[in-house]
């Protein structure tokens, strides 16, 4: 019993584990600026090159213990720290980690830096080490508070933006800025007067309505079949030896006013009242009953 406990606990890990590998496999580098003069700042209130990582999933995913380097021959430069609640990054999202080469202020500063005029090559591995996730080399002629970026997040070439017209940098936020939903401007120009969005709204509102009613009706039919087999079953009827005509459930309503009514004249259930009348004198000395100021007119003085 406890080696199948055992081999259930290892095997339930390494399900884990290949869970969390393939989710990492859709981490992405994103965006990188090298010389940063003019551009975001840091915890500290300090400007640095920055890498950009984002997550490609559609569920969150935990970076923690993956690896960020500058060097393909020391693949293991950097590793991300474990415990910091920040390294769970919520799905479709983004984090920056800072290459200032001073790890000491925190899990998002790197231990190297990103070198101007020359070509920097960037890594991110997996936990092992050994598994390259994604890579991209940054190219030396990348100029000063330039961001080298992907024309979308997690996919498309790469580019060079530099903030002039639509090629913005946009550190921690997504590649491509929308002012608008394509679906909802695409019905808007194809449905102007709004007569289309009108006649699915009712759709809708009554096919719901009608489903509901559907649903009472069957509820209602379940009900009666139910209340049906227990008044067969305690009166010790088989259900199955009467047609459905015949079966307990079935009076009408004329039937059951026509035995409320014999009943009635059967019992004839009504009190017996006395026909005599009595009128009791009462004995006061001013009634405003019987007064005659009441119901006199007076005449103006």
């Amino acid at each position: 019993m406890k080696k199948n406990v055992l081999l259930l606990i290892i095997a339930l890990f390494c399900c884990g584990m290949a869970a969390s590998a393939q989710g990492r496999a859709a981490l992405r580098i994103n965006e990188v600026m090298v010389v940063n003069d003019s551009n975001a700042m840091d915890d500290f209130g300090k400007r640095h090159g920055w890498i950009e990582l984002f997550n490609s999933n559609h569920a969150p995913m935990e970076i923690s213990s993956v690896y960020i380097t500058n060097d393909p021959e020391n693949p293991k430069k950097y590793p991300v720290p474990l415990g910091d609640v920040n390294t769970r990054i919520p799905k479709r999202q983004h984090v920056i980690f800072w290459a200032d080469g001073q790890p000491s202020r925190g899990t998002f500063h790197l231990n190297f830096i990103l070198e101007e005029g020359k070509d920097n090559w960037i890594g991110v591995y997996d936990a092992n080490g050994i598994t390259l996730i994604d890579s991209v080399t940054i190219p030396a002629k990348l100029g000063r508070n330039q961001s080298y970026a992907r024309t979308q997040d997690g996919a498309g070439v790469w580019e060079i933006r530099n903030d002039v017209g639509e090629k913005y940098i946009t550190p921690s936020s997504n590649n491509v800025i929308r002012d608008q939903n394509d679906k909802i401007a695409m019905f808007k120009e194809r449905d102007k007067n709004g007569f289309a969005m009108t006649i699915m709204a009712m759709a809708i509102v009554f096919s719901a309505l009608l489903i509901l009613c559907l649903c009472f009706l069957a509820i209602s039919k379940i009900g009666e079949s139910i209340a049906r087999k227990n008044k067969l079953q305690a009166q010790g009827i088989a259900h199955d030896s009467i047609d459905d005509h015949d079966a307990v459930g079935h009076d009408t309503g004329e039937e059951i006013a026509a035995i409320a009514m014999a009943l009635r004249d059967h019992f004839d259930a009504h009190d017996q009242e006395s026909t005599i009348l009595t009128i009791n004198k009462v004995r006061r000395s001013y009634s405003p009953w019987s007064s005659k100021i009441y119901n006199m007119r007076h005449l103006p003085k």
